[in-house]
């Protein structure tokens, strides 16, 4: 395990790597995979499905990255949200229809869970597969989760990854409850109180 990581805001510049590293990062994930299960399609649609998700976090310095690019974390300011009508178009163009009645209804279901007070949101954060279990998760969650504290904001999420479970606990998040429709692997939407 690294003993310390560095992290800092992504900038313009490191768009694509951020981008990169976190379709890696997603290429075994349930919830992604169950979405583009073909590797083709997959490999076309998450990086545009990233940049909906989480991209707007790269205008307010929100983007983060490990230095050596390794791992990245989208978050999305009180305030900020998903572009939800591009999500809506991408999903369109390369989801069958009973997937995209399914995950129409997981997106609406994730509406419900999200928090109604101001928090920060977490869409997206991953570890190149090749690095995973070193610490970079948990560097990119303290950098972020010391802001949330100074803020006094909740920090909330939707673990897509049962997997990354523990390592949300870890760093204060609580389950809220879960997310299945029809096919769909489970959702856990997560929930953590400033400390």
């Amino acid at each position: 395990m690294l003993m310390t990581t560095a992290v800092h805001a992504a900038t313009e510049r490191e768009r694509q790597t951020v981008i990169d590293v976190i379709t890696l990062a997603f290429s075994s994930d349930p919830m992604a995979r169950w979405a583009y299960p073909d590797p083709a399609t997959y490999l076309a649609a998450m990086p545009l499905t990233i940049e909906a998700f989480g991209g707007n976090g790269f205008a307010h310095g929100t983007a983060h990255v490990v230095d050596d690019g390794r791992a990245a974390a989208l978050w999305l300011p009180p305030g900020v949200d998903p572009d939800h009508e591009r999500l809506g178009a991408i999903s369109e163009q390369f989801m069958s229809a009973q997937r995209l009645d399914e995950m129409g209804r997981v997106f609406e279901l994730m509406a419900e869970y999200h928090p109604k007070e101001p928090c920060w949101f977490l869409p997206l954060i991953g570890v190149d597969p090749l690095v995973q279990g070193r610490g970079y998760g948990s560097a990119l969650l303290r950098f972020a989760l010391e802001r949330c504290d100074r803020d006094g904001l909740p920090a909330y999420l939707e673990s897509s990854n049962p997997r990354n479970i523990p390592l949300y606990e870890r760093h204060g998040f609580v389950r809220l409850g879960e997310i299945q429709v029809g096919s769909s692997p489970t959702l856990v939407p997560m929930l953590r109180r400033p400390h």
